[in-house]
């Protein structure tokens, strides 16, 4: 019997390494083989290569029609996003080839759909994307061969909607027993909308704390999974970093210059999926005894294309000083590069000479520069061009002075 011949079946990807395995994305070819092992000679009605790839969300709800009768409600939605048929072996005439003994190999290769889902795996739903190859044989049942492969579709966060700081406030009432202790409030700003995983997201927030005990302020980023079916939706929450702040005390107020909160490796966020979303949100909360939580949430997106060095270095560095700025943090800005002196672009003036007595105080050593002020000062404590006037100093003879034709 064939089936006591076949010492290997198998589908390999081009691009496979020892202990990794290829990942695709939207629009890339996937290329590979299947490998066939024969201990003798046998006989091979066909053999067929399918490349499929499928979004589905599924769960369950109890429900309660009463004291004592219950039913389960079912909910399930499935998306398919890559349908791929191929024959890598048909007889050209009768219904079987004989194939020799030994090591048989059968390419293969397809194109993927420009627009694809990432690869995802959840409680309740998936994205999955498989190649599987079927030996048909005569008198013999099927032998099937199953290859999973992954796909990252790319999220660019160097786009004008993802490099928008974000900001919020929020303000609370703290009560215990219908007494009311005082006003809570939080306000918290962030660079950017877009990061990638490894990247550290810098918290700028201010808590006033007007109540009679003391409060603990927090920040977590959170993921929310959310699968969709038949009009229904199923929600999933997990917190996969924190950072805790200090206690502020009754009547105090604190202030985060940028407290660090590091993004771990985690999965992109999935936007345009029907049956299934990944998205992520920085929440920084404060804990009030005998109360509520104060909860603000700014959106983020976990992309996949990391920001760029140079293009878009000018917008975070001038995002990140407004900010320093608005919090009256200007003295933790980091001190900008100094540019190259004036003189060894343009002969020096009599206006540049004078203008440098305006910043020599900066270099006294009897004068201090400590302080907000004098932090920002010293931007500007290079020289200066020369003074623009709207007269021009060296004005044209009138030997040289262009005449009208009707004068």
């Amino acid at each position: 019997m064939l089936f006591d011949k076949v010492k290997a079946f198998v589908v390999e990807l081009d691009g496979t390494r020892a202990g990794t395995e290829p990942v695709f994305h939207g629009g890339q070819a996937v290329a590979g083989r299947v490998l066939l092992e024969l201990a003798g000679a046998a006989r091979v009605g066909a053999l067929r290569l399918r490349a499929r790839g499928r979004a589905r969300a599924h769960w369950t709800e109890s429900r309660s029609a009463g004291s004592s009768t219950a039913y389960t409600q079912s909910y399930s939605e499935r998306v398919e996003v890559v349908n791929h048929r191929a024959t890598l072996l048909a007889p050209d005439s009768g219904d079987i080839v004989m194939l020799p003994a030994g090591r048989h190999e059968f390419p293969f290769s397809f194109q993927l759909p420009i627009s694809l889902v990432t690869s995802f795996e959840g409680k309740h739903g998936s994205v999955r994307y498989s190649i599987k190859a079927t030996l048909h044989r005569p008198w013999v049942p099927a032998r099937r061969a199953r290859k999973v492969f992954t796909v990252i579709e790319p999220v660019d966060i160097n786009t004008p909607a993802l490099l928008e700081p974000q900001a919020g406030a929020r303000e609370k009432v703290a009560r215990s027993w219908y007494c009311t202790r005082g006003l809570v409030s939080l306000s918290a700003k962030i660079d950017r909308k877009g990061y990638t995983p490894g990247e550290v997201i810098p918290i700028f927030a201010e808590i006033d704390n007007g109540s009679t005990r003391a409060v603990q302020p927090r920040a977590a980023l959170v993921q929310t999974q959310t699968f969709m079916a038949r009009g229904a939706r199923k929600q999933k929450c997990a917190v996969v970093a924190s950072v805790d702040g200090e206690p502020v005390g009754p009547g105090r107020r604190a202030l985060w210059p940028g407290r660090a909160l590091r993004i771990p490796p985690v999965g992109p966020s999935i936007l345009h999926c029907r049956v299934l979303s990944v998205d992520y949100s920085l929440k920084v909360c404060v804990d009030i005894p005998g109360s509520s939580k104060l909860l603000l949430e700014l959106p983020l997106v976990i992309g996949t294309v990391p920001l760029h060095p140079l293009g878009s270095r000018s917008a975070s560095v001038g995002s990140r000083a407004s900010f320093l700025q608005d919090w009256g943090l200007c003295a933790l800005m980091e001190r900008p590069e100094a540019p190259p002196e004036y003189s060894e672009v343009v002969r020096e003036s009599p206006q540049v000479a004078a203008s440098q007595g305006l910043f020599s105080f900066l270099h006294d050593p009897d004068v201090t520069t400590e302080g907000p002020y004098f932090a920002c000062l010293q931007e500007f404590r290079y020289r200066p061009p020369p003074l623009y006037s709207e007269e021009d100093p060296n004005p044209p003879s009138e030997a040289a002075r262009p005449r009208c034709m009707t004068c």
